[in-house]
C-alpha cells in the first residue's frame, strides 16, 4: 500500500489536468485511486512538484482519437492493446525515464498505419487517449445510460456498449463478451454518427407530379395496398417481387417473407445473400446438410493451421482477424491463397497468388497431393462420408504441375500448403466472397467442403469450414426464409407437407408452390415487364447489383416501386413510395452472426419523426392484406419463428438475455450448438462432390486485356448508405480508387492519382489510380462502395447455375488514362449521385399517386 501510494504520487506529479474538463471524468482509474488514497492536487502530496516531465505532446491528427501526453501515466496498456489484441504494432514507448512517451509510427497519428480501431482508447485508464467528439463532446460522468446491443455492420456480431446522452449516441465501446471480447473495428466504434444525420428519412414520401413529397404513413400504406392489389389483380401475384435485407433483424426478415408469400401470394422474395453467400447455402448444404459456418468465430484462435482464401479479413471482418492473429502468436501456420497481397499476408507462413477464377483447380490440387502422399484421414472418410470413389477419380487429374499451368501457383508451394493443412492437429478454413462471387461459386464451396472431409478437419473445435458473412444479418436473413426457394429453417416451398404446416401456422388457406425469382432474375423480369411492382426493404440494388445500367432500366420500367430505408438511397430515388425505417440502434430484435449466434438488438435511442422499426411497417401492410395476427413487440415475432423453424425452436428473447445460443437449438432446454457435425453430419454422411475446373464466364481479350475484381474496404460498408454519412470514416476514405500495378501505370503512361477510364462490355467509369503491388500485373481492383465510381456498372451478371450468384470477382476490362476529369469528386460524405434525377417510368399511372 505504501509503494502504491508513492507511485500514485509520482503519477500525479506528471499528470497535468483539471478533472472537471477531462473527457474521462467519471471513468478514470487514476481519479478513482486518487480518491481512494485521498491524494489530491495539493493534498497529502510528498513528491516535489518541480519534478515536472521533460516534454508535453498533444496529437489530434487522427480522424477518430485525441492524445494528450500530459494525462498519460505510461502504463503501456495502449501499446499492448494495439500489439496483443489487435495485432497491429502501431504504438511503442519512446525515450527513457521521465521523458518516456507513447508514440505511433513516424511520431504522428495521421502519418502512421493506425486504422482507427480505437482499442487503445478503450483500454486507456485515464483521459490520455479519448475519442474525438462525433456527435458532441461528453464527459464520462455525463453519460445518462448504457445500452448493450449488437453491431449493425459486418457478420461478426460484435457486442456494443452504447453510451447515450439526451437520446443521442455519444460514444461506443466494446463489451467484454463473445463474440468480440471487447474488440471492435473502426466502423463499429466510430461509424455511428449517421444515426443522427440530418439526411435521415423521418417521414413517408409519395411521388406526385414526378417529385417525392412528404405524406403520412397511413396515406403511404393505403397507396401501397391499393397499387399492389391492382397489379396482382391484373397480372397475378408473381408480377410483384420483394427484396428483404441482411441489414434488418431476424424478426423483420421473417415478417417480410411471410408478407410476400401469404399476403401477396408469391415466392419472389430474395435478399443480398444472393450476391454474397448463396453458394455457401447451396454448397455446404449439399455436402454437410447445413449451409452455415461450422464453428464459432473465437474458436479460430484455437486452430493450429488456418487456410484463408477469398477473405480480406483485416478489412472486411477486422475482429475475426484479431482471432487469426491470436492463433498466429500461438504458433499456428497461416496459409493465404488470394490474388491480392492483402494485409493478413504479413502474418502468413505461406502466401499463394492464384489467377482469378481458378479456385477449383488449386483446391483440387491440394486434394490430389493429400491423397497421393497418404495424408488423408481414412478413418473419417470410411466412417462419416459417401461418394469418395467418384470424387477421387476427378481429383486424380489435378496434379501439381497441371494446377501450376492453370493457376500460376508453383507446384512445390502447392505441395507445401497441402502438407501444412493436412498435417495440423486442428485446421480451419476461412473464406468469403472471393470464393463465392463466381459462376463456379457453388463448385468452389463444394471443393472446400471436400478438403475438410478428406482430412477430417471438421466437427471439432478449431477446425471446420467457416464462411465469413459480409453483412450483419446475412445468416439470419437466410435462416428466416428470405430466399425464393425456402421458408424459415430452409424448409422447401416445393414440399406440400411443409406448405400445409406453414399455412396452418399463419392462418392462411394458400401458399405458392413454385420457386420464385432471385435478385438478378427479378431485375431481368422487371426490365421485360413480367415483374411490375417491387417492394425493397433496406437494400440498394442500384449500387450492389451487377450491371447497374440494366438495373436502372429495370427499376424505371416498374409500374410501382416501394422502398423502405433509413436514407434516400440511389434506389429510393426511383420509388413511388418511400417508407422511413429505424436504424439498428433504434429498435429491438435479433441478428444471427456468422457463427450462428443469435444476438439481441436493443433500442438505444428513439427513431426520428415517423420512422418506425421495419417489423412495424411490414405489420401495417400485412393487416391491409388481411393477414391475421398483430405483434406488440419483436419478442412475440421470435416466439412465432420458433414454432415454424426447427433450428430456432428453443430460442426466445428471454433466453438470449442471459445465454449465448448458437443454432440449432431444438428445444427450450437445449444449450445450443457451437460446433456443427461433431458425431455425424446434418445430412447423415458427408457427401464428396466430384468437381471439375471451369474457367470464368469472361476472360481477357485483345480488346479487354485486364481482369477487373471488385470488393470491400475497411472504412466503408456495402453501398455506403451509412458509412459515407459518418464523418470519421469519410476522413479516412473520402474517394474511390482503382488499385493497379505500377508496371501497368507506366505502360499506360498514366500517373498515380490521375483518373483511369475502366471499361467493360457493360459500361465505363472513371476512377483515380492507386499504384499498388497488392494486385498482380494485368489486374485492377475497385471497391464498390462509391456511387460516383460505381464498380458494379462494370461487373458481369453471368450466374452460377446452382446458386444464381453473379460473377462479381472476374470481368474482362479495358483501362486507359482519363484525359479530363469526368468523375464527380465527393471530398466528404455522399456526393450528388446519391440522389440522381429520375425519369419517371412511362408505364406508371400519370399524375398524382393519391
Amino acid at each position: 500500500e505504501s509503494l502504491r501510494r508513492i507511485n500514485l504520487d509520482f503519477h500525479l506529479t506528471d499528470h497535468d489536468m483539471d478533472c472537471a474538463v477531462c473527457d474521462a471524468d467519471g471513468a478514470c482509474e487514476l481519479q478513482d485511486l486518487s480518491y481512494h488514497y485521498e491524494i489530491g492536487a495539493t493534498k497529502n502530496r510528498t513528491i516535489p512538484t518541480e519534478l515536472a516531465p521533460g516534454s508535453r505532446n498533444r496529437d489530434t491528427s487522427s480522424p477518430v482519437l485525441n492524445f494528450n501526453s500530459a494525462l498519460c501515466i505510461k502504463c503501456e496498456r495502449c501499446v499492448r492493446a494495439c500489439d496483443e489484441i489487435q495485432g497491429k504494432q502501431v504504438l511503442s514507448m519512446m525515450h527513457r525515464g521521465r521523458f518516456t512517451f507513447v508514440s505511433p509510427e513516424f511520431m504522428q497519428w495521421s502519418r502512421s498505419s493506425c486504422d482507427g480501431c480505437g482499442e487503445c482508447v478503450q483500454l486507456c485508464p485515464t483521459g490520455a487517449l479519448t475519442e474525438k467528439a462525433l456527435v458532441e463532446r461528453v464527459r464520462a460522468k455525463d453519460i445518462q445510460r448504457h445500452v448493450q446491443t449488437t453491431c449493425g455492420y459486418c457478420g461478426v456480431g460484435c457486442q456494443l456498449d452504447v453510451h447515450v446522452k439526451n437520446d443521442r449516441i455519444v460514444r461506443i465501446r466494446g463489451v467484454e463478451t463473445p463474440p468480440n471480447d471487447g474488440r471492435l473495428c473502426v466502423k463499429g466504434r466510430f461509424g455511428y454518427d449517421f444515426i443522427h444525420s440530418p439526411e435521415r428519412l423521418d417521414t413517408a414520401l409519395i411521388r406526385r407530379n414526378g417529385e417525392l413529397v412528404p405524406a403520412s404513413l397511413s396515406e403511404a400504406f393505403d397507396l401501397i395496398a391499393t397499387r399492389f392489389k391492382e397489379i396482382r389483380s391484373a397480372a397475378g401475384p408473381d408480377a410483384i417481387a420483394g427484396l428483404a435485407s441482411a441489414k434488418c433483424s431476424n424478426e423483420e426478415n421473417y415478417l417480410f417473407q411471410k408478407f410476400m408469400r401469404a399476403g401477396i401470394g408469391t415466392n419472389n422474395v430474395d435478399h443480398c445473400a444472393r450476391l454474397c453467400h448463396a453458394p455457401t447455402v447451396a454448397g455446404l448444404g449439399a455436402a454437410f446438410g447445413s449451409g452455415a459456418m461450422t464453428n464459432t468465430i473465437p474458436e479460430i484462435a484455437e486452430a493450429d493451421c488456418i487456410l484463408i482464401t477469398g477473405a480480406n479479413v483485416t478489412e472486411t471482418h477486422p475482429v475475426t482477424a484479431t482471432y487469426i492473429r491470436d492463433a498466429h502468436r500461438r504458433g499456428a501456420d497461416i496459409i493465404v491463397i488470394d490474388p491480392r497481397r492483402i494485409d493478413i499476408v504479413r502474418d502468413a507462413t505461406l502466401w499463394l497468388r492464384q489467377r482469378s477464377g481458378t479456385d477449383v483447380a488449386w483446391i483440387n490440387g491440394l486434394l490430389n497431393v493429400i491423397i497421393t502422399e497418404g495424408l488423408a484421414d481414412q478413418s473419417f472418410i470410411e466412417n462419416r462420408t459417401d461418394g469418395f470413389a467418384e470424387f477421387q477419380a476427378v481429383v486424380a487429374g489435378y496434379t501439381p504441375d497441371r494446377v501450376e499451368e492453370i493457376t500460376g501457383i508453383a507446384a512445390e508451394d502447392l505441395r507445401r500448403a497441402a502438407r501444412m493443412y493436412a498435417g495440423a492437429e486442428r485446421a480451419a478454413i476461412v473464406y468469403a466472397m472471393g470464393i463465392t462471387q463466381h459462376t463456379t461459386g457453388t463448385d468452389n464451396v463444394l471443393s472446400l467442403a471436400n478438403l475438410a472431409m478428406l482430412t477430417g478437419q471438421i466437427g471439432r473445435r478449431g477446425t471446420g469450414v467457416n464462411p465469413l458473412r459480409g453483412q450483419n444479418n446475412v445468416q439470419g436473413a437466410c435462416d428466416m426464409g428470405s430466399l425464393p426457394n425456402v421458408y424459415a429453417g430452409y424448409r422447401k416451398v416445393t414440399d406440400a407437407t411443409v406448405r400445409e404446416e406453414i399455412a396452418a401456422a399463419w392462418g392462411v388457406d394458400f401458399l405458392p408452390a413454385e420457386v420464385g425469382l432471385s435478385v438478378v432474375e427479378m431485375m431481368h423480369a422487371a426490365a421485360d415487364g413480367q415483374v411490375r411492382g417491387m417492394y425493397v426493404m433496406g437494400e440498394n440494388p442500384l449500387l450492389s447489383d451487377p450491371d447497374i445500367t440494366h438495373v436502372e432500366e429495370a427499376l424505371a420500367n416498374l409500374e410501382f416501386l416501394v422502398v423502405q430505408d433509413i436514407f434516400l438511397s440511389q434506389t429510393a430515388t426511383y420509388a413511388d413510395v418511400v417508407l422511413p425505417a429505424a436504424a439498428f440502434a433504434e429498435k429491438e430484435g435479433t441478428f444471427t452472426n456468422s457463427g450462428r449466434s443469435v444476438q439481441l438488438l436493443r433500442e438505444a435511442v428513439p427513431p426520428p419523426g415517423d420512422a418506425r422499426p421495419d417489423w412495424e411497417l411490414i405489420g401495417e401492410l400485412s393487416r391491409r392484406f388481411g393477414l391475421p395476427g398483430r405483434y406488440t413487440d419483436a419478442a412475440q415475432i421470435m416466439d412465432e419463428v420458433a414454432t415454424v423453424t426447427p433450428s430456432y425452436a428453443g430460442i426466445s428473447h428471454a433466453r438470449l438475455e442471459t445465454e449465448e445460443l448458437h443454432w440449432p437449438v431444438p428445444n427450450a432446454d437445449h444449450p445450443g450448438t457451437p460446433v456443427l457435425h461433431t458425431t455425424k453430419f446434418t445430412r447423415g454422411a458427408g457427401l464428396f462432390h466430384p468437381v471439375d475446373y471451369i474457367p470464368p464466364a469472361e476472360l481477357p481479350s485483345s480488346e479487354y486485356p485486364f481482369v477487373l475484381s471488385t470488393g470491400r474496404m475497411l472504412y466503408h460498408y456495402h453501398t455506403g448508405t451509412m458509412t459515407r454519412r459518418s464523418s470519421a470514416l469519410n476522413r479516412f476514405a473520402p474517394d474511390a480508387y482503382a488499385e493497379i500495378h505500377p508496371d501497368d501505370i507506366a505502360r499506360l503512361e498514366g500517373r498515380v492519382g490521375g483518373d483511369l477510364r475502366v471499361t467493360t462490355r457493360r459500361g465505363e467509369i472513371t476512377v483515380p489510380a492507386r499504384a499498388s503491388d497488392r494486385v498482380a500485373p494485368g489486374t485492377v481492383f475497385i471497391p464498390f462502395h462509391y456511387c460516383e465510381s460505381a464498380a458494379n456498372r462494370l461487373t458481369n451478371a453471368a450466374l452460377d447455375p446452382v446458386s444464381k450468384i453473379p460473377e462479381l470477382k472476374v470481368a474482362a476490362c479495358q483501362v486507359t488514362p482519363a484525359l479530363t476529369p469526368e468523375r464527380p469528386r465527393s471530398g466528404r460524405g455522399v456526393p450528388d449521385c446519391a440522389t440522381p434525377p429520375v425519369q419517371h417510368r412511362a408505364a406508371a399511372p400519370a399524375g398524382d399517386h393519391t
